[in-house]
Formats: structure tokens, C-alpha cells, sequence
């Protein structure tokens, strides 16, 4: 497995680091400034703002990579399984417990409620796995087109690739959400940008490790979470459209995000043998959101 000590770079390299932190704050202020002149309907733009705030997140996650040349497995692991802990938990209090309260609101009996949301989440599941059988049996080639050096092993970019793609049913979720007008949504964009951090940290740390510049691979982490704050206005206004899309939407974003949690971040969190600082990682984030989503909303 080989050294896990965490080096850090040279003294350019952090400048670079600085300097990019610089630049995504400077950005973020003209972006929201930006926000603040568009005249979108309130809750639309409270769903622009919360996956701004998701893409921020995962940006400022893959700034590191210009300073650190590996991180310990440990430390990755325990990431990992901390943002598990926060999309299990963002599942449950943020998506799934406001879907059986706004079916209910509809008229809809506890039974017919529970069925609604728990046939969403098996739609939305089954659509997102679809989504990976089609990804995972495409060839490097098809995902990137042609790489010359160095070469990123077909691996490397399907880990990616799921990452980016488990960004929608977040960004799906934080549309639904400010959509419906609930009040979780605000709380639920903070606990997601919280755990794209280390998302965006990781993609970037792994594209470095298999031979990608630091400076690319910071690009590309910082750039996974864009599709949030598009999917996030898809949906707030798709369930503008209609009350029964909010309880719907709910439990669709809530099934893809259980899939993905159980099919690809517990799995990669555990890989390495370092089972019990996922474990533990994933039980504070489980707590930290659900704290957030409750006591705090």
C-alpha cells in the first residue's frame, strides 16, 4: 500500500493553493452578488443559491490538491464515510420524513403516503442505477474520448464518473426542497455542500495520484459539482408546476441518493481495511446533519 504520510508541496504550490482559495471567494461574492440581480421567482432562486452553495463546496474541497501530494487512506476513508453518515442522514430527515408530510398534506392517507414515497424511492434507485450499468459498461474512451499522457487507468474514471453523477440527485434534492418551499432546504443545501468537501477533495487527490497534474486535477474536482446548481433549478421549477411532483420529487431524490451511498461511498470508504474510521466517520456525520436538519431548521 506504501507510504500514507501527508506531504506537502513546494512553496509555489501553496501560492497556487492561496491563490485559488482567493479566487473562489472572489468568485462566490460576484456569484451571489450575480444571484441577487436575476429576477427569478423566490423559490427558484433559493434553489439556484443552494446548489451555488453545493458546487462551492465541492470546489473548496479539491483546493488542497495543489498543496498535498497524498493524503493518508486513513484520513480518505474516514471522509468518505463522513459524508455516507451526512447523505444517509440527509436522506431521512431532509428528504424522505418532509415527502410523507407533504403526501399527507395532499390528502393522501398514512398507508397511501408511505406507498407514494416508497414507490418513488424505488424509482429513484432503479433510474439511477440504470444510469450506472450504462456508465460502467461504456470504455474510458467513450466517458473521456482519446487520453494521451498520462494515461488514467478505466478504474480511476468510473470512481469519478459515480461521484459526478451522485451529484444530481443532490443538486435533485436541493430543488425539490426549496421547490416545495421547506423550510429544511436551506439547512438541507449546508449539510450537502458539507459533504461535497471531501467529495471534491478525493476526486482530486485521486486524478493526482494516478499521474494527472495537480493543477488539472483540481480543475476537474472543482468543476464536479456544477451539475448541482443545474439540476437544482430543473426541479425547483418542475415541482413549481405541480403540488403532487413535491412528495414525488422528494422520494425519487431520496432513492438515488440511498443508492448511491450504499453502492459506491460505504464501499470505497471500506476498501482500504480502515472499516472502523469509516464507521465512525459516517456515525458523526449522521449526527452533525441530523442536528442541522432538526435543531437547526
Amino acid at each position: 500500500m506504501g507510504t500514507e504520510t501527508l506531504t506537502i508541496g513546494s512553496g509555489r504550490m501553496f501560492r497556487y493553493a492561496l491563490g485559488s482559495l482567493l479566487l473562489l471567494a472572489g468568485t462566490a461574492l460576484l456569484v451571489a452578488q450575480g444571484l441577487s440581480w436575476l429576477h427569478l421567482e423566490p423559490r427558484l432562486l433559493r434553489a439556484l443559491q443552494g446548489g451555488a452553495i453545493c458546487a462551492l463546496g465541492t470546489a473548496l474541497g479539491a483546493v488542497p490538491v495543489l498543496v498535498i501530494r497524498k493524503m493518508p487512506l486513513a484520513l480518505s476513508d474516514s471522509l468518505l464515510g463522513f459524508g455516507a453518515g451526512v447523505m444517509l442522514a440527509a436522506t431521512a430527515f431532509s428528504l424522505i420524513v418532509p415527502g410523507i408530510a407533504a403526501a399527507e398534506n395532499l390528502g393522501l392517507s398514512p398507508w397511501a403516503s408511505s406507498g407514494l414515497i416508497s414507490s418513488g424511492i424505488m424509482l429513484g434507485a432503479l433510474g439511477l442505477f440504470l444510469v450506472d450499468r450504462k456508465v460502467s459498461g461504456a470504455s474510458p474512451e467513450q466517458l473521456v474520448g482519446t487520453l494521451d499522457h498520462p494515461v488514467i487507468p478505466p478504474r480511476i474514471w468510473l470512481f469519478v464518473f459515480a461521484i459526478i453523477a451522485h451529484n444530481i440527485p443532490e443538486g435533485m434534492a436541493v430543488g425539490v426542497s426549496a421547490g416545495g418551499g421547506m423550510a429544511e432546504a436551506d439547512s438541507l443545501a449546508m449539510g450537502i455542500a458539507l459533504q461535497d468537501v471531501p467529495e471534491g477533495l478525493v476526486i482530486a487527490l485521486v486524478l493526482a495520484g494516478a499521474g494527472m497534474s495537480r493543477v488539472k486535477a483540481f480543475l476537474i474536482g472543482a468543476a464536479s459539482g456544477l451539475v448541482e446548481p443545474v439540476f437544482a433549478l430543473l426541479c425547483a421549477w418542475l415541482v413549481s408546476l405541480a403540488e403532487m411532483l413535491l412528495p414525488l420529487g422528494l422520494a425519487l431524490a431520496a432513492g438515488a441518493m440511498l443508492l448511491v451511498v450504499t453502492h459506491e461511498v460505504i464501499p470505497e470508504s471500506r476498501r482500504n481495511g480502515h472499516e472502523k474510521l469509516a464507521s465512525l466517520g459516517l456515525c458523526i456525520g449522521f449526527c452533525l446533519m441530523m442536528v442541522m436538519d432538526t435543531a437547526l431548521a
